[in-house]
């Protein structure tokens, strides 16, 4: 069919009635900043916002790339299509009706239109059929069943509109087809009837089901999902693909959770109808379903509109089936995750319950699944985890085999310091907990990765590997400096000490900044402690954004990091006490050009200590009789690293006198 030439009345009023805020934030995560929107430009890369919506201009604006104009020319751009049908989609969600300026060309289009419109009409008088037998004798099964088994209340049944499918063979298709007059090819078409296989006429598709409506996110029904009362089976059925049904491409319940996506900044996704209904049920409902289909990356992509943290978790069951739809949903969406567009989590309840189970048995459900969504493992950390279940780490075959496929993983990781982290983790792992041997399967893992990982500690690879993992309880040893240690401290306090008065000269002495940074370069050291280095990548995160778009943080720098505890609220919980510094650490400010060289030598010291105690330990258990060259490696090691460590303190009590 030719596009038609659309009346400028039809395109006038589309302009009128189509909500600018509405169309946009189906596509960017809008939030509400004094009288208009703000959000993350969708068509160029940044990560402060810098794209406007003007609700009462009804116009949109990007500072950052210009891009500009109506709700019209957004969906155009952001989807590349044409004015024609943008107008005509937007005509038909906003139900304004549509003139052409050639008359031979109207009756066609809307004839497609219409199709539409009667299918969703279809739709709902089906879905209110299916509500209202639930209600009758025949239905008393289904209903029983909804209060006893399920545990839901009557005002959930009614607002997920559930219903009973009769057991008949044509009661929808005598309510639809005889008693509405629908055309019989239409709620064919719309996936409610089917035709006989020998002779004439049709039979209804769900009979002797519950019946759950799956709508679109505008709330319209465009499937239904039907579960059997009795033996019969397949268990659940959906609905088959039609013009408005495409089960790879729908969420169940994001008409109703996208608000609370939105407002809590993460999604949950479930497998079944009835953890959805029952996280919806007791107030968690930023929840959807998948349905029966592993996640896809455009379902993916439709709950990333609503999040802009981009964090989504997976909850589905943790049994044999579970774990092995959490792995598909994984590998569909993988490259998502390792590019960072998806901040990707997974859950798996105690006791391998599904969502509903775990909140009808325990008394305080629902606050227990909401601590256990915030202590959910990142995906790299659930696979792992998978690799090591019912593994005998002492069998050699097994270690190998789990060696092997944690290579597989680290190897399709390209984020430098993530894979840093994951090295570490992995060899942690593989020693048992016996520390001595971290060092050589950190060396064997590195050796295996299809990309070498650079080593940018001159002094030693192996600890600029180490320093991304978390802190190892450290031997206690003495020290004077009333800065950074008691009479008798432990590493661990030097450094909390050294790496705080660092970052919080950096946060607040704005002209020593960049004298911090050439110090961390020059001596090739790095932010140890995991709620110090967060806080590091977040202020060059910042600054990285500033400097591509030519802004000054200088003064702005502590408000945008406290901004992120909305994102973030654990992490920078635990460095908050850094923007507001107390009466001893605002003297310490004062002398922060002193106290720069001697935190870095504290940093530089505790690391030295740890490669000392590691290369005596390699001394220590070498065979004198067999490893002379090796021992005595180790031992010119020790005595130059120790010298070393001299110098620092030297340096350090010196700068402090």
């Amino acid at each position: 069919m030719d596009i038609p030439r659309l009346h400028p009345d039809t395109i006038e009023e589309v302009k009128q009635r189509a909500e600018i805020v509405d169309v946009i934030s189906e596509h960017v995560v809008l939030r509400k900043r004094g009288k208009d929107y703000l959000g993350l430009c969708p068509f160029h890369e940044e990560k402060t916002p810098s794209f406007s919506v003007s609700p009462s201009k009804q116009v949109y604006y990007c500072f950052g790339c210009q891009a500009g104009g109506n709700a019209i020319k957004f969906l155009m751009e952001v989807g590349k299509r044409s004015f024609s049908d943008v107008v005509l989609e937007l005509a038909r969600n906003y139900q304004v009706p549509v003139q052409t300026l050639e008359p031979a060309q109207r009756q066609e289009l809307q004839r497609q239109l219409s199709l539409r419109e009667q299918l969703y009409e279809i739709m709902a008088l089906t879905a209110q059929f299916y509500q209202h037998a639930l209600r009758h004798s025949q239905g008393q099964q289904a209903l029983e069943y909804l209060h006893d088994k399920r545990g839901l209340q009557e005002e959930t049944i009614q607002q997920f509109q559930l219903g009973y499918a009769p057991a008949g063979w044509d009661t929808l298709y005598r309510y639809l087809v005889e008693q509405k007059g629908k055309p019989v090819q239409l709620v064919a078409e719309a996936g409610l009837i089917k035709p006989k296989n020998k002779g004439n006429g049709y039979y209804d598709g769900f009979r002797d089901r519950l019946i759950i409506p799956i709508r679109d996110s505008q709330g319209r029904v465009i499937g239904l999902g039907g579960r059997s009362l009795g033996n019969e089976q397949p268990k659940y059925l959906n609905s088959p693909e039609t013009p408005l049904f495409n089960k790879g491409k729908t969420l169940f319940a994001l008409d109703r959770a996208r608000d609370a996506i939105r407002k809590q900044d993460q999604a949950v996704v479930v497998e079944g109808y009835f953890d959805a209904i029952a996280l919806h049920a007791a107030g968690i409902t930023n929840v959807v379903a998948s349905l029966g289909t592993a996640l896809s990356q455009e379902q993916v992509r439709q709950l990333l509109r609503y999040t802009e943290s981009k964090q989504v978790i997976l909850n589905f069951d943790a049994d044999v089936a579970g774990t092995k739809a959490t792995a598909r949903a994984i590998s569909e969406i993988a490259h998502l995750a390792y590019q960072g567009q998806v901040q990707l989590r997974v859950l798996n309840l105690p006791d391998g319950k599904d969502a509903d189970e775990f909140l009808q048995g325990h008394p305080e459900a629902q606050a227990k699944y909401q601590q256990l969504l915030q202590t959910a493992p990142l995906w790299l950390d659930w696979q792992i985890s998978q690799l090591l279940k019912d593994k005998n780490l002492q069998q050699a075959d097994q270690f190998q085999q789990v060696a092997q496929e944690m290579v597989k993983l680290l190897n399709q990781i390209d984020n430098v310091n993530q894979l840093t982290y994951y090295l570490n983790h992995c060899a942690q792992l593989l020693s048992q907990g016996q520390d001595r041997l971290v060092p050589l399967y950190l060396k064997n893992l590195q050796a295996q990765l299809n990309k070498p990982l650079v080593a940018t500690n001159k002094k030693s690879p192996v600890l600029r590997l180490e320093s991304s993992s978390q802190p190892n309880k450290f031997s206690k040893q003495k020290s004077t400096d009333p800065h950074f240690s008691s009479p008798i401290d432990s590493e661990n306090s030097l450094l909390e000490k050294a790496e705080a008065l660092l970052l919080a000269i950096y946060l607040h002495c704005s002209e020593y900044r960049q004298t911090i940074i050439d110090t961390l370069e020059t001596e090739d050291l790095l932010f140890t402690l995991s709620h110090h280095r967060f806080l590091w990548q977040q202020i060059l995160k910042l600054q990285e954004v500033a400097a591509t778009s030519r802004t000054n943080t200088s003064n702005s720098l502590i408000s945008l990091l406290q901004e992120c505890s909305l994102q973030f609220s654990q992490e920078m919980a635990q460095v908050a006490h850094l923007f507001h510094p107390n009466e001893k650490l605002s003297k310490d400010l004062t002398r922060a050009s002193v106290l720069i060289p001697a935190a870095a030598a504290c940093l530089e010291k505790v690391v030295c200590e740890k490669h000392k105690r590691y290369c005596l330990q390699q001394w220590q258990k070498l065979d004198p009789a067999t490893d002379h060259q090796r021992r005595q490696y180790y031992l010119q090691e020790f005595y130059a690293i120790n010298k070393r460590i001299k110098e620092l303190e030297q340096t350090r009590l010196s700068k402090m006198s």
